[in-house]
């Protein structure tokens, strides 16, 4: 059952983000990055990034004290309640997606890019799992932002099934684990070919780091350098 009514919707909202606040505290977490000083989860002074995120694993930036960010959300009635957990998590939220609002929600990803980080995630919202869409890469060669690639895993974790994606949601004094690839920089006005070409760049890229942080949530050390090795999420 689909619920409507914004007064639910929000108080939802607030009993979700309240729940998820008590449960991150009681979690740790250990980030390496590639370059030194591009955190999601930190203050970066004045440079702003388009951040790409998997779908199943957005809740975990957005608790993880984010700075100066605005998130894409669906216009689908289902993101109003995302929204609302985005408000009040201090993300401000951006309705579109490539069905819906999509010209609109480019012009404001645009406009935000100036003064905030972008967290996208890319192959949503309506997958396949973890198949990169062009959206980030447009975002990118329109904007003059720099890509971060990052990807996170658990030590233990609930996964809640979805259409196409699960949720991850890690389990209660469990180790959370996140790695910063190496920025990459999108030429100016890409023409089609080019698009297509920094989106398989960005697909391997994020493969890649998802596979080396889920061998390092089961106990390997990854070979990216190390940046923060305890922290409380």
């Amino acid at each position: 059952m689909k619920i409507r009514n914004r007064f639910i919707i929000s108080l939802l909202a607030r009993v979700i983000v309240v729940g998820l606040r008590l449960l991150f505290l009681t979690c740790r977490r250990r980030t390496r990055l590639e370059v030194e000083g591009i955190d999601p989860t930190r203050d970066t002074g004045d440079r702003r990034y388009l951040y790409s995120i998997w779908h199943d694993q957005i809740l975990l930036p957005i608790f993880l004290k984010p700075r100066n960010s605005a998130g894409l959300v669906s216009r689908h009635q289902d993101g109003s309640w995302v929204a609302d957990l985005l408000r009040l998590t201090g993300i401000k939220p951006i309705r579109g997606s490539s069905r819906r609002g999509g010209t609109e929600a480019m012009r404001q990803m645009l406009d935000a890019a100036r003064d905030l980080h972008i967290v996208i995630t890319p192959d949503g919202p309506r997958g396949p799992r973890r198949e990169m869409k062009p959206g980030i890469v447009f975002l990118a060669s329109h904007s003059g932002r720099t890509i971060v690639p990052v990807t996170f895993s658990c030590r233990r974790a609930w996964r809640i099934r979805g259409n196409w994606t699960d949720l991850l949601i890690p389990k209660p004094f469990t180790r959370i684990y996140a790695i910063g690839g190496e920025p990459l920089q999108v030429p100016l006005d890409l023409s089609r070919a080019g698009l297509e070409q920094f989106t398989a760049r960005l697909q391997a890229e994020m493969d890649r780091l998802q596979a080396e942080v889920d061998r390092w949530a089961a106990g390997d050390e990854p070979r990216t350098r190390q940046n923060d090795v305890r922290a409380a999420a």
